[in-house]
């Protein structure tokens, strides 16, 4: 069932009269607190998930160009972009409650189609692969380091919503550049295969434009 939302202007308003007007509305309200709801849910679920798929047997895909890059430890820079990436849109997002209302939907999409497509195409890790560790990102993988989770890029498709969720030139052109270095420096660790990277911004924008769509903003 779609909603539509009518996104009233609310350039002049505190950030608090903002929120207030959100849970003024039924549709708005429900959206918000169900779109939590459902993220919580994932939040369980995914580490049983990740868990399961780390013992499924894939495949080893030949890739060249990431045959060509010599592998090194930059787990540092690649959560370096993603927490800065993170402040910068929640920063942001917070002050257009509607931009939340997608991101968090949009988001929800990811986590299903992510499960989806690792369920659907079970890859091994790539020859060379250095684990990334990070103890925010644990929550949602469990204790097992994860190396299975390749197609597609969640690291990629994150910074790829963030992109689309950001609406100010500047925002966007340090979201793109943060989606670029981003993604070489996955490739240098050997985390994913070119294919996941490349695959994660498309996917993303379809999503983004399925959950405006389902919830009538623009």
């Amino acid at each position: 069932m779609a909603y539509t939302i009518k996104v009233s202007t609310t350039k002049n308003l505190s950030l608090k009269e903002k929120w207030k007007e959100v849970f003024k509305s039924s549709s708005k309200r429900s959206i918000l607190i169900s779109g939590l709801i459902v993220l919580m849910g994932i939040a369980f679920i995914l580490p049983i998930f990740f868990n399961k798929v780390q013992k499924v047997k894939g495949v080893v895909l030949h890739d060249r160009l990431l045959e060509a890059i010599p592998s090194h430890n930059v787990s540092i820079a690649i959560f370096s972009i993603i927490w800065g990436m993170s402040f910068l849109a929640f920063y942001r997002a917070i002050h257009r409650p509607s931009v939340v209302l997608i991101f968090i939907w949009t988001l929800i999409f990811i986590c299903v189609a992510r499960m989806i497509s690792i369920s659907m195409v079970p890859l091994d890790p790539p020859v060379g692969l250095i684990p990334l560790s990070d103890p925010v990102t644990g929550i949602f993988y469990g204790e097992s380091n994860i190396t299975k989770d390749l197609f597609f890029s969640g690291h990629t498709a994150t910074v790829t919503l963030m992109f689309l969720c950001l609406q100010k030139k500047n925002d966007k052109i340090v979201a793109f550049t943060a989606i670029i270095v981003l993604a070489v420096l996955l490739l240098v660790q050997h985390v994913h295969y070119t294919i996941d990277i490349l695959a994660a911004p498309l996917i993303v924008y379809s999503l983004f434009r399925l959950t405006r769509f389902l919830l009538r903003i623009s």
